[in-house]
């Protein structure tokens, strides 16, 4: 057994790595005396990588002043020592638990199901406690500067430590994982310290956050959600090989053939803001968005409005399009999809084909969820090319289930606006009910769009200049829009003055209709809005996936989009499946109805978002 002593908060710690059937037996003794005692035991794996298809290399356990290091890529009598202690310890902490319980899941079959009721994710505690980040002025997410603030200062930051070593042994941080040597000192102090850490951790957390008087079902609620967002991701995503390699294939053509047309402007890479800018300033444009170096900025918000572009790349119609705008943003489009979805599926695919996104069910500040490897929920929601090669299983069809105008109902039921309300109740089309009060009962359909542009930014707080620069309206038209929209639902901006004062008169937080506590910058009370709007929004979602997890409705999901969920089901019960995962997403808030509409799609996700019938796929 090698042995590596320590000091956390002034006391001394153990971190003892098994290396022998003997060393075994006694971590036997260890966890067991535990797991009859009922002691918190805080649990991490090190693995080759982030990546689904990655390995677990070691498995750590740990209380208060000791822990355990398992080799388990050693396999045999070590693999199966991690599994018994995890399949057995009835009080288990992680930080970012889904990672760990699902690489246990897969690797040593222990299931979610059965893991979880038996853990807790020090994470979700953390969140609800200051869901900013430490570079946003909160205390932070990760292990690390918690551990900092609330276990030890002095805690070291052993991964630093780790990347100089990888950096040692010519491996890069993305490398080293699976590359450093499996009894190296540092790397076995890095994985028993995170198991001692998150042991202690957990504890302060939930004293603090009964301190503060925080909502304490929020915990098991959340802890929930997790859950069947894990669940979803184990199930993941059946894609076509094929059309996914032509699809590199096709996007590296398209960004080739984008890149000749900025080149014909002086632009020799569409990645250098500097000839950009130069360019788009010659050619008679006018460009005031700064950087934070000062730099003109060219960002994707600055070049779409320049090339008749919304942020779904539909035509706005406002403008004559810049060529050079729209080749740059269409040659770095088409390098973003290769990389990060083509790409990325081809390359992380398990060995039945499927790909497995990462949710994480509190992504923002707000409680929104954020998807990862690949980001699904961030491809334009008008396009079918992506979609394409996410495919349903032979036999089965694609099925959709989104919320109708999730945020303007949420917008009514908070702020109780009376006008609104009744629209609602009346079935009305909320954006032509706003358009008629805002431009007379002869309004035409840009006039509703502007309606429908001022509802989603009243929502989320969209100002005149951001949502000009959005549509490529003038600024001054969006203020006229918003002045017209605020007089047409006067309790909105009533509501809106008193969330500030309140967030205001309690240190800059507000608390959202389920209790959670938001932070907000002294300067941007105005947020309160799209924060309460938001997270609420995010929490009938929540809800609705325990009410579908308890209706046996979760094994059809494959993702959580914001306000949608997609998912398969055999052909002949899809519109049976959908409708009952409509009725479960039904709800109301505040006496407002928040309704759903099931549509059945096909055999691939891109059936719903106009796929071309040569396209189509043929399990």
């Amino acid at each position: 057994m090698r042995v590596h002593p320590y000091r956390l908060a002034g006391e001394p710690v153990e971190i003892k790595v098994a290396e022998n059937g003997d060393d075994l037996r006694e971590f036997r003794t260890w966890w067991t005396g535990h797991a009859n005692a009922g002691t918190l035991i805080g649990f991490d794996t090190e693995t080759t990588g982030l990546a689904w298809t990655d390995r677990i290399r070691l498995a750590q356990f740990g209380d208060t002043h000791t822990a355990w290091v398992i080799p388990v890529e050693l396999g045999g009598p070590f693999r199966e020592a991690a599994r018994e202690a995890l399949a057995t310890l009835p009080n288990l902490v992680a930080h970012n638990l889904a990672f760990d319980a699902l690489k246990v899941d897969t690797e040593l079959g222990i299931r979610l199901e059965d893991l979880y009721p038996r853990a807790r994710d020090s994470r979700i505690a953390a969140h609800l406690l200051d869901s900013r980040h430490d570079y946003e002025g909160g205390v932070g997410l990760s292990l690390k500067p918690l551990s900092a603030w609330y276990v030890d200062p002095a805690a070291p930051d052993t991964q630093g430590d780790l990347t100089k070593v990888f950096n040692g042994l010519g491996l890069t941080k993305q490398t080293g994982w699976a590359g450093i040597d499996l009894s190296h000192h540092v790397y076995e102090l890095y994985a028993g310290l995170d198991a001692l850490l998150v042991a202690r951790l957990l504890p302060k957390l939930l004293a603090r956050y009964k301190a503060e008087g925080l909502r304490s079902a929020l915990l098991p609620y959340e802890h929930s959600v997790a859950l069947v967002c894990a669940k979803m991701q184990r199930r993941g995503m059946l894609i076509d090989p094929e059309y996914t390699e032509g699809l590199v294939r096709r996007l590296g053509h398209e960004k080739e053939r984008f890149s000749a047309v900025a080149a014909r402007f002086g632009v020799s890479s569409v990645n250098s803001p500097d000839q950009v800018a130069g360019a788009l300033l010659g050619m008679g444009e006018r460009l005031t968005e700064r950087t934070d170096s000062g730099a003109l900025s060219v960002a994707k918000d600055v070049l779409l409005p320049m090339a008749d572009l919304d942020p779904d790349w539909v035509r706005l119609g406002m403008r004559e399009p810049n060529a050079l705008a729209d080749a740059v943003l269409r040659a770095k489009r088409a390098g973003k999809w290769s990389s990060s979805y083509a790409e990325a599926m081809l390359n992380n695919r398990d060995e039945h084909g499927r790909i497995h996104p990462k949710i994480n069910p509190l992504g923002a500040q707000t409680g929104r969820a954020s998807h990862s490897d690949p980001a699904m929920a961030q491809l334009p929601s008008h396009g079918w090319e992506v979609r394409r090669a996410v495919v349903a299983e032979r036999g089965s069809v694609y099925f959709s289930v989104d919320q109708q105008a999730v945020e303007l109902r949420v917008l009514a039921a908070l702020s109780g606006e009376s006008r609104m309300v009744e629209a609602i109740a009346a079935g009305k089309d909320l954006h032509g009910f706003a358009a008629e009060l805002m431009f007379g009962p002869d309004f035409t359909k840009p006039q509703r769009g502007l309606a429908k542009i001022a509802g989603l930014g009243t929502a989320y707080q969209g100002g005149a200049a951001t949502l000009a620069k959005q549509t490529g309206q003038d600024v001054e038209v969006m203020r006229d829009t918003l002045r017209r929209y605020s007089r047409a639902f006067p309790g909105i901006k009533r509501w809106a003055r008193k969330m500030q004062r309140q967030a205001l008169a309690e240190r800059c937080t507000m608390t959202t209709a389920v209790g959670r506590r938001l932070h907000l910058d002294r300067d941007k009370l105005y947020k309160s809005v799209a924060y309460a709007c938001q997270s609420t929004a995010r929490d009938t979602m929540g809800q609705a996936l325990l009410t579908m997890d308890a209706q046996g409705l979760t094994p059809y999901l494959t993702m959580w989009v914001h306000d949608e969920v997609v998912g398969t089901a055999p052909k002949d019960e899809a519109a049976e499946v959908a409708q009952a995962v409509a009725e479960a997403m039904k709800m109301t808030l505040k006496g407002v109805p928040l309704d759903t509409k099931a549509e059945v799609y096909g055999p691939s996700w891109a059936d719903g978002y106009k796929l071309p019938k040569e396209w189509a796929y043929a399990a």
